[in-house]
């Protein structure tokens, strides 16, 4: 039987106006119902975690509803998809739960911001979140700063983590790299230099403050770049000259870099031919 209850947060409550419907309708669900949100922002579950749920709603029961909207004869889970997967954990046959009518942008917004209210999402997974708002839903920056509650600079810093190499995000999902971490890195020039100061601080176990220090020494030690003479600008137009296309020659303290542009697949092979002709 249908029961009435409040609703599930400030923030939810806020993106729909919930308090201002009163109260809402809570139905029992058949768990084998429901299914998961394809594009839910939390993509790893912990294990113990959901047992110790599981546990819990054992013996006290589910007393939160979970929110759905349907889905074909299905229920697609909106907010609440730990809870529910706790219930399967612990052989419950149903589940208490809320059916809206959500279109998708609804439903992907209150998915993200259930998430990144009640959940701790590792620093990927919600540069992930942002990203698929912004590019699913013409979303920008500020206009997702408001609706979530977060700065601007928070929702910019947050999504260039996701131009890190794969291994370092990787490192961040599986929790040896903080958020604090990722944007001392991003500070470096290349991936190179990034992976290897990801790879030290894991080594070394360094905090984000140690971690700082250490990315602002090897920039300032290693990366101090400086102002082209006439011969490195001569070497340059030389180089350009004889490979047909454009390359820059970066001097540092110690050492340099060359760095050749290509445009195609095509041009990239007459470029090698050229390097390494005999």
């Amino acid at each position: 039987m249908a029961k009435k209850e409040r609703g599930l947060g400030r923030g939810l409550d806020a993106l729909f106006s919930i308090e201002n419907e009163g109260y809402m309708e809570i139905t029992e669900l058949n768990i084998e119902m429901i299914i998961a949100r394809e594009d839910q922002p939390r993509k790893v579950f912990d294990e113990e975690s959901l047992k110790e749920l599981a546990s819990s709603l054992t013996e006290h029961g589910v007393l939160q509803p979970v929110l759905v909207r349907e889905k074909g004869d299905r229920y697609e889970i909106i907010a609440g998809e730990r809870r529910w997967r706790a219930a399967q954990i612990a052989g419950l046959g149903t589940i208490p739960a809320i059916i809206r009518q959500l279109d998708d942008l609804q439903a992907g917004e209150l998915s993200l911001i259930e998430n990144l209210q009640r959940e701790d999402l590792t620093a990927v997974e919600e540069a992930q979140a942002y990203h698929q708002m912004i590019e699913r839903y013409q979303y920008t920056q500020e206009m997702l700063a408001q609706k979530i509650g977060k700065s601007r600079s928070h929702i910019a810093n947050t999504l260039r983590i996701l131009n890190l190499p794969p291994s370092i995000l990787e490192m961040i999902e599986s929790k040896q790299l903080s958020a604090g971490h990722a944007r001392a890195i991003l500070s470096l020039p290349g991936q190179k230099e990034q992976l290897a100061a990801a790879r030290e601080i894991t080594a070394r176990g360094l905090s984000v403050r140690e971690a700082e220090k250490r990315v602002k020494t090897k920039k300032t030690v290693q990366e101090i770049v400086f102002e082209k003479s006439a011969e490195i600008v001569d070497l340059e137009e030389r180089l350009q000259k004889h490979l047909g296309t454009k390359a820059e020659i970066t001097t540092f303290n110690k050492g340099g870099r060359i760095q050749i542009s290509y445009y195609s697949n095509e041009d990239l092979e007459r470029i090698m031919e050229m390097l390494i002709r005999k």
